[in-house]
């Protein structure tokens, strides 16, 4: 842990604000900000466990004890949340992390996306190969029967 803060110059302020910048904008995001509303009431508390979480995956403090790829199984989720997930925290963590922080978030960061992604698509039924994304079915339009 130790030195991980020594190279990156993470501390628990940085991930303070990493967290709070980063989700600050996905409250705001059209795309994937309701997913988000329709779980979330009281946001205190989801964004103290994802300081948790941060803490453990970016400085290895083991102070997260949740489980995150059972809260993501049953979310209307797939290839394109998750890429559009990952381009607002890469902007946030570029935005406010210096340059070597950022790229340590970044690496876990899809590291994270690739992982929930293929046990989203495994909890839907579907095996996704190397080199493929999970896509979520589309209902075909059909006109409305009057």
């Amino acid at each position: 842990m130790a030195r991980i803060r020594a190279e990156t110059g993470i501390d628990e302020a940085m991930i303070d604000a990493l967290v709070e910048g980063f989700y600050a904008k996905v409250r705001e995001d059209d795309f994937i900000g309701p997913i988000f509303a329709e779980r979330i009431d009281d946001w205190g508390p989801h964004l103290a466990q994802m300081k948790l979480f941060w803490s453990s995956v970016a400085l290895s403090t083991g102070v997260y004890q949740g489980r995150p790829m059972p809260k993501h199984l049953p979310l209307p989720i797939d290839a394109r949340h998750f890429d559009h997930w990952l381009k607002l925290f890469e902007a946030t963590a570029h935005e406010l992390c210096p340059p070597v922080a950022a790229e340590h978030f970044v690496v876990r960061a899809r590291r994270i996306a690739e992982s929930l992604e293929l046990g989203v698509a495994n909890a839907n039924g579907v095996m996704v190969g190397p080199g493929e994304r999970y896509r979520r079915p589309e209902t075909p339009w059909a006109p409305e029967v009057g």
